[in-house]
C-alpha cells in the first residue's frame, strides 16, 4: 500500500473503496455534489486539509465542477491535483455508460491508479512514507458510540456536541458523520473520545 500523509478527496463510496486497496491514506468523500450543500462535510474536509489535500476527481464535466468547487471552498489549503486518464467505458455495477462515457476513478485499472499515487509519493516523500497502518488506526465504530453515550442513548446528541468542541469539529454533527471525522482525524483524536467518555 502507497502511504500518504494528507487526506485523498474523491466522489463517490465506491471511488474510495477502489482506493482503499491501493492507498493507505486518509479518504473523504464528497458525496458527488452533496459537498455543496453538507457543512458537515465540508468543516470535516477544511479541518483535516489544513496540510493540504489530494482531489482526484473523475474526468468528466461532473468530475471537473466538484474539483472547481473544492478549490474555492479551500482557498489557502495545498491543493494536489491528480488526474485519471479519460477512458471511454462503462462501470460493472452501472447499467449504461456515463452521460460523458468515461469510467470514473472506481472503473480504472488498480494497476493505473497505483502509478498514480506512486508518482505522487516519489514527487512528494515528505507526504508519504511511515504511518499508521489500516490495522494499526483502531478505529471507533457505531457500536462503541453507543456504549460510549454518543449515539442512541439519551443524552448523545449533547455528549456528542461537547465532544465535538473539545476536537473543534461542528456540534451538530450526526452519529454518522461524528465517527468518520473522529476515525480520519487519527489515534490521538479517538484516544481524547474515549478518554473524556470514560472520566479518565
Amino acid at each position: 500500500m502507497i502511504k500518504i500523509k494528507i487526506p485523498v478527496i474523491v466522489e463517490g463510496k465506491y471511488d474510495k473503496a477502489r482506493l482503499s486497496g491501493i492507498v493507505d491514506a486518509p479518504i473523504i468523500t464528497t458525496n458527488g455534489f452533496g459537498v455543496f450543500s453538507n457543512e458537515e462535510k465540508r468543516a470535516l474536509i477544511k479541518k483535516l486539509g489544513r496540510d493540504g489535500v489530494v482531489l482526484l476527481c473523475d474526468s468528466d464535466g461532473g468530475g471537473q465542477l466538484i474539483r472547481s468547487h473544492l478549490k474555492g471552498m479551500l482557498d489557502g489549503v495545498k491543493i494536489y491535483d491528480l488526474y485519471i486518464p479519460e477512458t471511454e467505458g462503462k462501470e460493472r455495477r452501472k447499467a449504461h455508460r456515463s452521460k460523458a462515457g468515461l469510467l470514473g476513478v472506481e472503473g480504472i485499472d488498480s494497476s493505473v491508479l497505483e502509478g498514480i499515487f506512486s508518482a505522487f509519493a516519489a514527487a512528494h516523500p515528505e507526504l508519504s512514507g511511515d504511518g499508521e497502518s489500516e490495522t494499526e488506526r483502531n478505529e471507533i465504530t457505531k457500536s462503541e458510540l453507543y456504549f460510549l453515550g454518543l449515539n442512541g442513548t439519551p443524552d448523545a446528541s449533547e455528549n456528542r456536541a461537547e465532544v465535538c468542541r473539545l476536537l473543534g469539529l461542528p456540534t451538530t454533527m450526526t452519529a454518522n458523520g461524528f465517527c468518520e471525522a473522529v476515525n480520519l482525524l487519527g489515534e490521538e483524536a479517538r484516544e481524547t473520545v474515549r478518554r473524556k467518555m470514560n472520566n479518565e
